[in-house]
């Protein structure tokens, strides 16, 4: 493979030359002003050009209006997660909100509801397990008409006006059961389900309201559909790995729609079917009844090439995979399809029988960089294992090399995990992997001491891909532990943010581990009030592990920052600088422990919400004296130049616009929104 060597970070450049840089890197800029997508655009940079706000002015950034999801007229029997996050477009913002994902436009200036859309509750909605999951909606125009499209937790694609917030007519067709719009609507399971074997052999009639039968399966929605050259591609997203304890489950397949006029396109099969490409990696006939591979994280698209990226989840279930031998495509990788056929251009498969709950969690970032003189389309993607793998979005060859290396075989009989994974050999990783020596506090000799002790006492460390354990296990383990854990290294709580017009990329993660024990899968039924999907008990599920002491006298044995901004030069694959996510709280920095001594501050564990734009990269998080703040961060050394305190903690992500001639800033917060601007 060709390794290309690297070259010197860009200098400064002017605005116009940014903006053009901008335009070209993400393939689909939006109109001046505005922010079309909740990642800002299909490039899924959460960049904005907008220079109102800056280094000179950030710190005077004032609350101009706060919206709650319960004093909107929807059904607001549930909290809205801070997980949502507006578009605004022609003049108004649009999101979704509270459980059954309501779709509300809000105006920019005051925060006033304009309109809401709400589906009729059914059976889907109920049983789904994201409901409040949505993160907002996708836009697009016909014939100059501006259509919102949304994908509700029961598994509805509806495509509104955007001026009214009423159904299309003639769009789609109509779910014939109690108000649901006589137009507008597409039953997107009807489409899923078609030619698959478990619900064909059924031979029983279709139930819009229920949809499959639970022993079969059940899928739902965490994300907004993508909308590309006049396409629209569905993702997807199932019940919790972790939670599951039947190995039956339905494939998280991709489908797309004719933007128009709602009519079906194509459908990409995420578990490969007899003479499909990655079929023999599904071995002993489990792609038979092994279901998930969904996309529930966002979509990116470049529309110059016709390609849409799909970041995939592990296959039922985490942490077990003894019933689905083989490496398992495509489980856990990053596909480019071509978007108006929906063939599979390039994959890469970024965990192998991924049993580590290690699935793709936030959007493919596309961006162009300069690597040894020459300008590549780039796609990045951010992962719960702390990489961040780096691909030429046309081809699919990596940037720079990813080489095999061995990991742990399984400790569980009836497991064969893969006996190598791909290392990215740049960037290098961005959090911290596995748990070793040199991971522990070492700020006197002593402490450093009590923490070795301490790790080997509680059998602290473990390799990164470290294997599960079951109870009765030879070794006498009561739990392993997988670092980074099921929140990352990166999470869905926060995307990374890049500028294209520098080529660097800001990446927000946390440094925590996963604790678990395996336990019979009849035993961990016994558990669980509500019966998961499937009809197959599986041999081993995750249980809760024993705990381990992890601190000296309150104070964690492992170095910061617990969680942190790294901000990385992708045209050369070096990290230019890390500060830690926000402050640590007035107790860690008073520690006794700590006492005299010069500690750097490890912020706080967990995710900031972040963007870029053209002067200032801005996050949320906390102060020591736990007060939520808004973050203006110099782009270059990562220096704080402003903190705007703010009513309440900012999460998941950032969104700018310009209206009426002012620039805002939105925070999604628990149960709405808070914008910022200047006085």
């Amino acid at each position: 493979m060709r390794r290309l060597r690297t070259t010197r970070l860009y200098a400064a450049m002017p605005l116009f030359t940014a903006l053009m840089l901008a335009g070209d890197a993400a393939g689909q800029g939006n109109p001046p002003g505005e922010w079309r997508g909740i990642n800002g655009d299909a490039s899924s940079t959460r960049y904005s050009p907008l220079d109102q706000i800056n280094a000179s002015n950030a710190a005077q950034l004032r609350v101009a209006w706060e919206w709650k999801g319960a004093n909107a007229p929807i059904d607001s029997g549930g909290a809205t997660l801070p997980r949502n996050l507006p578009i605004h477009v022609k003049g108004k913002l649009i999101t979704t909100a509270g459980p059954k994902r309501a779709v509300v436009a809000i105006d920019p200036a005051t925060g006033r509801t304009l309109w809401t859309f709400q589906e009729p509750p059914t059976f889907r909605w109920q049983y789904s397990m994201r409901a409040s999951h949505g993160k907002g909606v996708a836009y697009g125009e016909i014939d100059g008409r501006g259509v919102v499209y949304v994908v509700t937790p029961a598994f509805f694609l509806h495509a509104l006006d955007a001026e009214t917030g009423k159904p299309l007519d003639g769009w789609g067709g109509a779910v014939p059961l109690p108000g649901f719009p006589a137009t507008g609507s597409v039953d997107l399971l009807k489409d899923l389900i078609r030619g698959w074997e478990p619900w064909e052999s059924l031979r029983q009639p279709y139930d819009p309201d229920k949809g499959i039968p639970l022993e079969i399966g059940y899928i739902t929605n965490s994300s907004p559909p993508i909308v590309v050259n006049g396409v629209i591609v569905v993702g997807n997203s199932a019940e919790q790995g972790y939670n599951q304890t039947r190995q039956e489950n339905v494939p998280g397949d991709i489908l797309a729609y004719d933007a128009r006029t709602g009519a079906f396109k194509w459908k990409f099969h995420v578990i490969p079917r007899p003479g499909e490409f990655g079929h023999e990696t599904w071995e002993n006939d489990a792609w038979r009844w092994t279901g998930d591979v969904s996309s529930w994280a966002p979509l990116s698209a470049d529309p110059q090439r016709g390609l849409v990226y799909i970041p995939t989840n592990g296959a039922t279930m985490d942490f077990w995979g003894g019933f689905r031998p083989g490496d398992n495509l495509f489980s856990t990788s990053l596909i480019a399809l071509d978007v108006q056929t929906g063939r599979r251009v390039w994959h890469y498969q970024l965990v192998r029988h991924d049993i580590w709950n290690y699935d793709t969690p936030v959007a493919p970032v596309l961006m162009d960089v300069t690597v040894n003189g020459r300008r590549i389309p780039g796609v990045f993607q951010a992962t719960k294992q702390a990489w961040l793998y780096s691909f030429n979005r046309e081809t699919g060859e990596p940037i720079w090399p990813i080489v095999d290396r061995p990991v742990p075989p399984s400790r569980i009989p009836g497991e064969k995990l893969a006996a190598t994974q791909p290392f990215p050999t740049k960037p290098a990783p961005y959090d911290l992997q596995g748990r070793d020596e040199s991971h522990l506090i070492d700020y006197t000799p002593q402490l450093k001491q009590r923490a070795l002790e301490l790790a080997k006492a509680n059998d602290l460390f473990s390799p990164l891909f470290n294997p599960p354990v079951h109870r009765g296990n030879p070794e006498g383990k009561t739990r392993f532990a997988y670092c980074p854990g099921d929140v990352g290294g990166v999470n869905i709580t926060g995307p990374p943010a890049a500028d294209p017009a520098t080529g660097i990329i800001y990446i927000t993660s946390t440094s925590g581990c996963g604790n678990r024990l395996m336990i019979p899968g009849v035993e961990k039924e016994r558990e669980v009030e509500a019966k998961p999907t499937g009809k197959t008990i599986v041999a081993w599920a995750p249980g809760r592990a024993s705990g381990a002491q992890s601190t000296l006298d309150g104070l964690s044995i492992w170095k910061g920052p617990y969680g942190r901004i790294t901000a990385i030069d992708l045209n050369t694959g070096e990290h230019l600088w890390v500060i830690p996510n926000g402050e640590a709280p007035l107790s860690q920095r008073n520690h006794p422990l700590l006492q005299g001594l010069n500690v750097p501050d490890p912020g706080r564990a967990g995710h900031a919400a972040m963007m870029v734009t053209s002067t200032l990269l801005f996050a949320t998080g906390l102060t020591a004296d736990n007060t939520p703040h808004l973050f203006a961060i110099d782009k270059r050394t990562g220096r704080r130049v402003a903190a705007i305190p703010t009513p309440s903690r900012g999460e998941y992500g950032l969104m700018t616009y310009l209206h009426g001639g002012k620039q805002y800033i939105v925070i999604p917060v628990t149960g709405g929104y808070t914008a910022l601007a200047l006085p």
